[in-house]
């Protein structure tokens, strides 16, 4: 039979207090360390995002760091008058550099004008699965569109997907649809243009200014291509959904801008990328914008320009700006 003293009640308490002040101490060691790890992990997510891209090749090549007239951040930069030829603005146009999805308006062309059924049915396959740089799309395998569809979304949204299987349903195959494409070029004049690939992911799909200014004039006369480049929105059904895709231009909705054609593209090897065919101050032009660096600095750039021919709408060839070659 155990007989508890006043003194083995008192230590009995006092015991018990400790065990429970640990007990409190360890649960605040807890929160601490989960604090702790917390910060160490949310540190280690900062120094992640804090790791510097991959350098372009305009980067890599010194591009980046010439000055212009117009202070454009793009490395490369090439504006003519679409009915006269006349060069208005030029810097680096001669460099050959990765285009990205500029690519894709080269597989709209020559789907276009090889007058497939826009209606025929393509299945997404997992061969059209970007393995290049793992970007995503919210067209899965099974997926079923028609070509008119696959062509709207890889114009004006830049679907990655939808790019690579129409060339892959292209007759013949895709190593056909590529040889296509690089005989269009060719026939083009488009002398340092080369196509590995229908979508742009590659790298080894490459351009100049001057040469992609080309291909915009050209495609431009395509009704096809002007209406699916400057389509603001569109939906699409997919099973028992229905998906909603913009374009990744945001100029197009602006009504400031009367553009006919546009195209932009973005891998860390080319920068942020624009081609435009617009009207500015009752002129007819094409622009060109290579290797930008920052997101939203091609679009940046493009106003630059607008506004430097809005408030010289008389300019003559004398007046054309030129800026820093490098190539």
């Amino acid at each position: 039979m155990l007989v508890f003293t006043g003194t083995s009640v008192a230590n009995a308490a006092q015991s018990g207090r400790r065990v429970a002040k640990a007990a409190v101490s360890d649960k605040v060691h807890k929160r601490k360390v989960s604090k702790s790890s917390l910060r160490t992990r949310q540190k280690g997510v900062l120094r992640a995002a804090a790791v510097p891209a991959k350098p372009s090749f305009g980067e890599i090549a010194g591009l980046q760091h010439g000055g212009d007239a117009l202070d454009l951040k793009s490395s490369v930069a090439f504006v003519v008058d679409q009915d006269t030829q006349e060069v208005l603005f030029s810097k680096n146009e001669h460099a050959v550099l990765p285009i990205a999805s500029l690519t894709k308006l080269m597989t709209g062309l020559v789907i276009s004008e090889a007058k497939l059924a826009q209606d025929e049915v393509i299945t997404i396959t997992q061969d059209d699965v970007d393995t290049e740089k793992g970007s995503r799309s919210r067209l899965k395998v099974g997926t079923v569109l028609t070509r008119g569809e696959l062509m709207h979304l890889a114009l004006m949204s830049s679907e990655n997907r939808a790019a690579h299987a129409l060339g892959r349903s292209y007759p013949g195959g895709l190593p056909v649809f590529v040889s296509q494409m690089n005989a269009k070029a060719k026939l083009l004049g488009m002398a340092d243009t080369r196509y590995v690939e229908p979508t742009g992911l590659s790298s080894k799909n490459q351009s100049t200014a001057r040469d992609l200014a080309t291909l915009v004039n050209v495609a431009h006369g395509d009704a096809v291509l002007r209406e699916l480049t400057t389509s603001p929105s569109y939906q699409v059904e997919v099973g028992n959904r229905t998906l909603q895709f913009n374009t990744t231009n945001r100029l197009v909705k602006n009504p400031a801008w009367d553009i006919g054609l546009q195209k932009t593209g973005y891998i860390s090897e080319a920068g942020r990328c624009l081609v435009m065919q617009t009207k500015v101050a009752g002129r007819k032009l094409i622009m060109v914008f290579l290797d930008s660096a920052g997101k939203l600095s091609r679009l940046g750039d493009a106003e630059r320009v607008k506004r430097w021919v809005e408030s010289s709408p008389a300019i003559k060839a004398t007046g054309a700006l030129n800026g820093v070659s490098k190539a």
